[in-house]
């Protein structure tokens, strides 16, 4: 146990000088006037701050690699620029030896898109009775406003196109149920292109300049090779604004953190090879066009746990549909089997118990930060979802173990004042209960 020097302890207030002084408003206010600043700073920066939490995150792994190279009496410095550059070499090397099948069949998906569009609009307009066609007249109809209904431009049914005459309610309802009615695939068609549209624009605005990717990659790069050469500067800068008599603590948190963080980096990147392997070898056996492209999707969006993997089945599901409903249908199945296999066998065995986050606190940080910040806050929803969970996680486990020691205080106590041998009664106790004799 630790022990405090008393004479270090400041000495107590008087009671004249207990409550809020003029200084201590003064003094809060400035306090809450800094942090409202700081909230606006980080706010107008924000991309800066994630891009930096994205070069942090790899460069705990470069830091792994740059401790195991040490070992041979390699400079932390030029470990962190090898591993770098060998692995930046390594992917350049692979989409080098893949690109000119990836951008044959990139060009054939593109090719291939609208036929598989038209595809999928002919055979919702042969399903226009029964359920599915009341579904899809319902997905196809336009959202009720408070004034009424938003349909298309008011043109009138039966009236020249030079008459200046306003279409009557009715007739404008009309109008649109019969355009809905004749092909409710193009009401459809036009709804989702607007949406994907909007989504497109919204979520990858960060990324839309050439050249600010570019900086950010070389920014993102670089900031890696620094922090993994050299983390425990940083963390000790980090520690300089922390009172010493918490250093302990927050540097047993930041450690769990950089633990689960680099445990989760190195299980993505393995699930994206694996979910990139696979997804080319389901789609060679279930010959869908352009698999090796279509599967490197897959893997690029598997580091988007989640999301990712809807979002990369949707264009194979599309491609499948060309062929016919029927191999549309296995495709949407086999990916939902590989997710399934993903999530219950290849994630929990790579974790083992280091990250387990639930679904559902995921979905809700993904959709948040998505709506917040855009395509890079969907980037980094789930690994800072995770590192804001690692203290609250050790504080549940500490206040858990407070609270059982309190208990078995409690039923010591009470087993002293009845005489009664403690090391029995709790063996009793911790064995569970005894089921009733029949």
């Amino acid at each position: 146990m630790t022990t405090i020097d008393q004479d270090l302890l400041p000495e107590p207030l008087s009671p004249e000088r207990r409550g809020w002084r003029t200084a201590d408003l003064a003094r809060a206010s400035v306090v809450a006037l800094a942090v409202w600043f700081g909230l606006q700073l980080a706010w107008s920066v924000s991309s800066l701050l994630f891009l930096v939490f994205l070069a942090t995150l790899f460069g705990l792994a470069v830091g792994r690699g740059v401790d195991y190279l040490e070992r041979f009496r390699i400079r932390r410095g030029i470990a962190s620029a090898l591993i770098v550059l060998s692995t930046l070499g390594a992917i350049g090397g692979v989409l080098a030896w893949t690109a000119p099948t990836l951008i044959e069949q990139g060009k054939q998906l593109q090719t291939e898109f609208p036929e598989a569009i038209h595809k999928v609009q002919t055979w919702i307009d042969s399903k226009r009775t029964g359920l599915v066609g009341t579904l899809i007249k319902s997905a196809a109809t336009p959202p009720a406003t408070a004034g009424g209904v938003t349909v298309a431009p008011p043109v009138a049914v039966g009236v020249p196109a030079t008459s200046t005459r306003k279409p009557t309610a009715a007739q404008v309802l009309r109008q649109a149920a019969d355009s809905i009615a004749a092909s409710p695939s193009e009401a459809i068609k036009k709804r989702i292109t607007e949406q994907l549209g909007g989504a497109s624009r919204y979520l990858f605005s960060f990324v839309s300049n050439t050249l600010t990717a570019v900086a950010a990659f070389v920014l993102l790069v670089f900031l890696a090779m620094y922090i993994g050469a050299e983390p425990e500067v940083y963390r000790g800068w980090l520690l300089s604004v922390v009172p010493a008599t918490s250093r302990a603590q927050v540097r047993l948190v930041l450690a769990e953190i950089a633990t689960v963080l680099r445990k989760w980096l190195v299980t993505q990147m393995i699930a994206m090879v694996v979910i990139g392997v696979v997804s080319m070898i389901v789609l060679l056996l279930l010959g869908v066009k352009a698999p090796f492209a279509l599967a490197f999707i897959a893997g690029l969006f598997e580091f988007i746990p989640t999301v990712g993997p809807v979002m990369s089945a949707v264009p194979a599901v599309l491609m499948a549909f060309v062929d016919s409903p029927e191999k549309a249908l296995a495709v949407l199945i086999a990916y939902w089997g590989i997710q399934f296999l993903e999530n219950n066998l290849l994630i929990p065995y790579l974790m083992r118990g280091e990250m387990d986050l639930p679904p559902a606190i995921t979905l809700v940080a993904q959709s948040l930060m998505t709506l917040v910040f855009g395509f890079v806050g969907l980037m980094v929803a789930v690994p800072l979802t995770a590192a804001v969970l690692v203290p609250l996680r050790m504080m549940a486990e500490r206040e858990n173990a407070r609270e059982k020691a309190m208990v078995k205080q409690g039923k010591l106590e009470d087993m002293a004042r009845a005489d009664v041998d403690p090391d029995t009664v709790m063996d009793v106790a911790d064995s569970g209960p005894v089921p009733a004799a029949s």
